[in-house]
């Protein structure tokens, strides 16, 4: 994946976002658009995303979350996934937009499409600033994660613990601590083999990019964040025109959550993509298309 620009943005004194720029690949403009990834995601992850959007006539903008991919990584273990607030990525977002996506004098309008964890950060931001962005698109988004087979209360009284007694940065059970990537067979995020290996191949040819399991902080973190989002009144309140993409065999976050959050605001609206797994982005071309179907007449 080439890009017109690849930079560095200093958002804090020892914090480096790396972030990339693709201009709209056609005459047939409609927009600028902001890639938000989900955790463990780098830029080399979405080359194909990428591609669609600026064949679509998009300018396309994305960088590495703080913790993720080439950005400053934030403890001495840079396999861990791990964040002290939610905070942290919204402000890191609202640099990148600001000096970045503004300052570049991106053309308008400006879209967003967020997946995952990402797509959690982008509703809050939206929620926060919606002046700046006209749409988003929100793929497989965090709003509550699946816990199975522990029950949710059990999960955060556990983080609660561990943080409490000084394990904030210890590997949370279960998370994938220390482990390269698990097997095709049985995986969780995609049914296509050959996207799924793609994504082994880049890590081995720069493992720099890795990231593994979650810390008991970067936990807690991502509980706060979900339960902001289900407060009373929260997704009434935003004033976007939001379209919510399900995975029907999501088995990572709750199809539940998404629908419940939909409803309670007049400007999201939900789809759910069938046959798809967690990362509908990489999924099959049949499931793929049905979702860019959608992105389309959405955003048109």
């Amino acid at each position: 994946m080439t890009s017109d620009a690849y930079g560095y943005l200093r958002v804090d004194d020892n914090i480096f976002l790396r972030y990339g720029f693709w201009p709209a690949d056609n005459s047939c403009y409609r927009g600028s658009i902001m890639v938000l990834h989900g955790r463990r995601d780098f830029l080399e992850k979405y080359d194909e995303t990428v591609r669609k959007l600026t064949l679509r006539g998009f300018d396309v903008y994305s960088f590495d979350w703080r913790g993720q991919g080439l950005s400053t990584r934030l403890l001495p273990n840079r396999h861990k996934g791990h964040i002290k607030t939610f905070e942290d990525y919204i402000q890191d977002l609202s640099c990148v937009i600001r000096h970045v996506v503004i300052e570049h004098q991106a053309r308008l309008p400006l879209f967003i499409l967020a997946h995952s964890m990402g797509a959690n950060i982008a509703l809050r931001y939206i929620h926060d600033c919606p002046d700046v962005v006209s749409k988003a698109v929100l793929v497989a988004p965090m709003i509550d994660i699946v816990t199975f087979p522990f029950p949710r209360w059990f999960v955060r009284c556990l983080a609660r613990i561990r943080i409490k007694t000084g394990h904030e940065d210890a590997w949370v059970p279960g998370s994938g601590g220390g482990c390269p990537g698990h097997r095709f067979e049985g995986n969780r995020m995609t049914s296509d083999r050959l996207r799924f290996m793609k994504e082994k191949t880049v890590i081995l040819q720069n493992p720099a990019l890795a990231v593994y399991g979650v810390t008991y902080a970067w936990l807690q973190a991502g509980l706060d964040s979900i339960d902001i989002l289900r407060r009373r009144g929260y997704a009434k309140a935003i004033q976007v025109p939001v379209l919510v993409a399900g995975a029907e065999h999501d088995k990572i976050v709750s199809v539940r959550a998404q629908k419940l959050l939909c409803a309670g605001s007049r400007y999201l609206t939900f789809v759910e993509i069938p046959g798809a797994r967690h990362e509908i982005l990489r999924e099959t071309d049949s499931i793929q298309q049905v979702f860019w179907n959608e992105f389309d007449s959405f955003i048109d």
